[in-house]
């Protein structure tokens, strides 16, 4: 691929010292075919589609394989990006089309979120104080218990660093539906949780 960045160790830059290694400069060279610009791409944002993705399926490898689609989107269209969005709110929409096509008429699985229970938060929170005082187990047997919009807003809102603005485009719902759908997650987590403690 004819590319100005390649043979000049374009993927040893930082962010810091190459305007091009932005998110949207990133999606500038991978529009031009720019190999190194896609493996940086995946690296800056794979882990959170990952993680995303199987919130939803609970299925490491379909989960891989919607990932791999993704990405090809993503090679496909970064020339289509315009800026309307983040580069991680517009990626994860990608993927979570591309996951919706592929269970279309797919019964889906309870899955095993025990990934969220090590993810960072926005800020503290009754789930927050929960999770504190919580044994790992406890934390992954009460996400489990969680409804798929529930463990989907949850997974958005505190493991993929999208504002709440960024969680409703993905999520192609009102901000204010989904301010609700998160306060009921994190309400029905943290009964979960404290019912847990009482019953110990």
């Amino acid at each position: 691929m004819n590319d100005p960045h390649r043979g000049r160790g374009a993927a040893t830059f930082t962010a810091g010292q190459d305007p091009g290694c932005d998110d949207a400069g990133l999606l500038r060279r991978i529009g031009r075919g720019d190999d190194d610009a896609m493996a940086a791409f995946y690296a800056e944002h794979g882990r959170v589609v990952f993680a995303q993705v199987l919130l939803v399926t609970g299925e490491r490898s379909l989960t891989e394989e919607i990932v791999q689609d993704t990405m090809l989107a993503v090679w496909r269209g970064a020339g289509a990006f315009r800026g309307a969005s983040s580069v991680r709110s517009w990626v994860i929409a990608i993927a979570r089309r591309q996951t919706r096509d592929r269970l279309r008429g797919r019964r889906l699985r309870v899955v095993d979120d025990a990934f969220l229970a090590d993810q960072p938060d926005s800020g503290p929170g009754p789930e927050v104080m929960a999770l504190d005082r919580a044994e790992l187990a406890e934390v992954m047997g009460a996400i489990r218990q969680l409804g798929l919009a529930h463990r989907e807003v949850l997974g958005l809102a505190f493991g993929s660093g999208l504002s709440l603005s960024e969680v409703a485009a993905v999520l192609e719902l009102p901000v204010g539906t989904v301010k609700t759908r998160l306060t009921a997650a994190r309400t029905a987590l943290n009964g979960i949780l404290e019912q847990k403690g009482r019953n110990r």
